[in-house]
């Protein structure tokens, strides 16, 4: 609402309405079009595909579609738990995403703390750089990088065999395997993990740290009592989000870090779902996995969330 001065030289008031749609779209029509590739995304390949799900109760045959194959009901589903690979997958699939949860979780906040103490602009910008760049490149092309440095004729057992030690199998043993591939994903997510959080703490109230510098605090004595409760909340948010994702996984990290010497906890779900898709032909049984996987996920984020919201959080929803 607006003031503006009349005829006889008072104020009147004057009402300001918003503009129609027709409007909006004439003088902002090139946001609306950058627009429009994501939702046309979101639209097919997210909300599209809930139509297919159909194929979980029935006995799918491709020659005859989704509408004539014949109905079963949970069959699907049954013959799914009752495999010694489904049993495996699970097993495999929280095992990797808890050690996965576990240490790399943390390591964003933490990064994201210590960048926070860094005074020099330049160096700073610089680090985040690096930091950010593993997370934009294909797990195709980490895993080629990590067979050249890890692998027994790699860069790395080069170095440690000619300083006279004998080689790692860091990619060739099952146990060393899962080191690396808990490793390589800290390495690939910590760095774009830390955006989030690095804005978060811009929010922070400085007066507290200037109260607490004030009060003699060092520098890790306000990180524990002013910066971490200040971002809380966005770590509340993120973890319940995580949680969620402990029954998925990466399929692309698996596929590209996996090899035939190393299979007793590369078989995890998402893989379950392709071998069982994609090469195997069983479309009803890896449907029926795929939306078990959704379904656990979704009742770990509602879980996470009721529990957050018990213990004073603001939760997710």
């Amino acid at each position: 609402m607006t003031l503006r001065t009349d005829t006889n030289g008072g104020l009147a008031r004057r009402d300001l309405r918003r503009p129609g749609w027709g409007k909006t779209l004439r003088n902002d029509w090139e946001l609306y079009l950058l627009l429009l590739p994501p939702m046309l995304f979101a639209l097919l390949f997210k909300y599209g595909s809930y139509a297919g799900l159909v194929v979980a109760f029935k006995d799918y045959k491709i020659l005859k579609g989704f509408f004539a194959s014949k109905w079963v009901g949970f069959a699907q589903f049954e013959k799914v738990f009752a495999t010694r690979d489904f049993a495996r997958a699970v097993r495999n699939t929280l095992l990797l995403n808890g050690l996965d949860l576990i240490l790399g979780f943390p390591a964003p906040i933490m990064l994201a703390l210590l960048l926070n103490e860094v005074r020099g602009r330049a160096f700073k910008r610089v680090t985040q750089t690096l930091l950010y760049l593993p997370h934009f490149l294909s797990w195709v092309i980490i895993g080629a990088i990590a067979y050249q440095l890890f692998s027994l004729s790699g860069i790395v057992n080069t170095v440690i065999t000619n300083a006279g030690g004998a080689a790692v199998p860091f990619l060739q043993e099952n146990n060393h395997w899962l080191a690396s591939y808990l490793m390589i994903g800290v390495w690939q997510n910590m760095g774009w993990g830390t955006i989030v959080y690095l804005a978060a703490i811009t929010g922070v109230n400085p007066e507290l740290y200037e109260a607490a510098l004030t009060d003699g605090a060092t520098r890790l004595r306000r990180m524990w009592h002013v910066t971490l409760p200040g971002i809380r909340p966005t770590i509340v948010t993120l973890l319940i989000m995580n949680l969620g994702r402990v029954m998925g996984g990466s399929f692309e990290r698996v596929y590209a870090l996996m090899n035939v010497a190393t299979t007793e906890y590369t078989y995890t779900i998402p893989v379950l779902v392709y071998r069982w898709g994609l090469e195997s032909g069983r479309y009803s049984q890896a449907t029926a996995l795929g939306l078990f996987q959704s379904v656990i996920g979704l009742l770990l984020v509602l879980g996470s969330d009721f529990a957050a919201k018990r213990f004073g959080e603001e939760g997710l929803l």
